[in-house]
């Protein structure tokens, strides 16, 4: 094709008929430029349609790995809060540590009816006509959810993020902002489990479940939202 415009070109230099090549040159100017804007617009709309469907896939991670932490801590939470709420009732009964009860039999059945394995009890003896000191041992068995951010993560590394309208954008920087937030919150706890520090420990349930409550909810709302993003 390049030879055949050439010879062309050759053509009407040789015969002397320049204002025929201005013509032709122009023309195959506007030819040149025709091809180099199909084959950007081309371009682009290869470019658009695998940033569509690498949003789309994205969007899919992200959404799953919410599914998934929304399960973990609603399973997790279920457990801590019985915990918690064991923990409270229990702090009516303790005789100044979590070791020893002084209750009565009946107030001490019903506790144990309501949180069978909270605390175990070794021994006992008789205070008076209506107490009785329990000796034994409070058993916690915290539920530590795995809150991930990989979805997240990956898509602000390769830059998919920005593919996202600002409005989407800040709910899941926020989201997940508030998720770390939790997992801190975690971390503390079984921190203070391990140094057995229950007064700490318990403290720390609290903050957890009013961030489980938020943090639910936002996911609940990400995910109403999610596949609108622009």
């Amino acid at each position: 094709m390049i030879k055949f415009f050439r010879s062309i070109r050759k053509t009407l230099l040789s015969e002397g008929k320049t204002k025929s090549y201005l013509k032709y040159a122009i023309g195959e100017i506007i030819l040149v430029v025709i091809g180099i804007l199909i084959a950007l617009s081309i371009n682009t709309l290869n470019a658009n349609k695998k940033s569509r469907k690498d949003k789309a896939l994205v969007i899919s991670k992200i959404k799953n790995e919410i599914f998934s932490n929304r399960k973990t801590l609603s399973d997790a939470r279920a457990i801590n809060q019985n915990i918690l709420n064991a923990y409270n009732d229990f702090t009516t009964v303790y005789n100044d540590n979590s070791s020893e009860v002084v209750t009565t039999p009946k107030k001490m059945e019903q506790l144990q009816k309501t949180y069978p394995e909270f605390f175990r009890i070794k021994d006992s003896l008789k205070l008076d006509d209506q107490n009785y000191k329990y000796i034994g041992g409070t058993v916690i068995e915290l539920e530590i959810p795995n809150l991930t951010s990989i979805a997240w993560e990956t898509t602000r590394s390769i830059n998919i993020a920005n593919e996202f309208d600002y409005g989407c954008l800040y709910d899941l920087e926020n989201m997940y902002s508030l998720q770390a937030r939790a997992q801190r919150e975690i971390d503390k706890a079984v921190e203070a489990l391990q140094k057995e520090d229950i007064n700490t420990l318990f403290k720390v349930l609290g903050v957890m479940n009013q961030l489980d409550l938020q943090l639910k909810e936002d996911y609940d709302e990400m995910l109403q939202n999610i596949d609108n993003c622009k």
